[in-house]
């Protein structure tokens, strides 16, 4: 695995369109930063750590669903390992016209979109999520 970060996605991705109730994932801070901010916005029910069979630490995910469709109808990633794509805070773009969410990864840590506006910080254009 070349790029963790997809996998996190993807493994939501298909966690969701398979209506599973949850979903482990390896971990690590990025990821569990990236799960908190997935579930302060209301795409997932919440996260915790935990370990699998063999002793190894995982973020565990909640999935929620809204009238039994799933609450996260599209993740994207966008900066990948062979393309970073790093954006100042007024050249952030808008997901669905507002309506979803893009996460940074800036030098004050992981941020969504209209917090990098308000403290002015840019930085590298993590993913997507509406």
């Amino acid at each position: 695995m070349t790029d963790p970060i997809s996998d996190f996605l993807t493994r939501l991705r298909n966690a969701s369109r398979a209506r599973l109730e949850e979903c482990a994932i390896p971990h690590s801070k990025f990821k569990e930063s990236l799960a908190a901010i997935l579930t302060a916005e209301g795409y997932v029910l919440g996260h915790s750590v935990g370990a699998d069979a063999q002793g190894h630490k995982t973020v565990v995910v909640k999935m929620k669903y809204v009238d039994g469709a799933p609450a996260i109808t599209g993740l994207a990633r966008v900066s990948t390992p062979g393309r970073r794509l790093y954006t100042r805070y007024t050249e952030i773009p808008r997901v669905l016209n507002g309506l979803g969410i893009s996460i940074l990864s800036t030098s004050k840590g992981l941020m969504k979109d209209a917090d990098c506006r308000r403290t002015k910080a840019g930085g590298e254009l993590v993913c997507n999520v509406w």
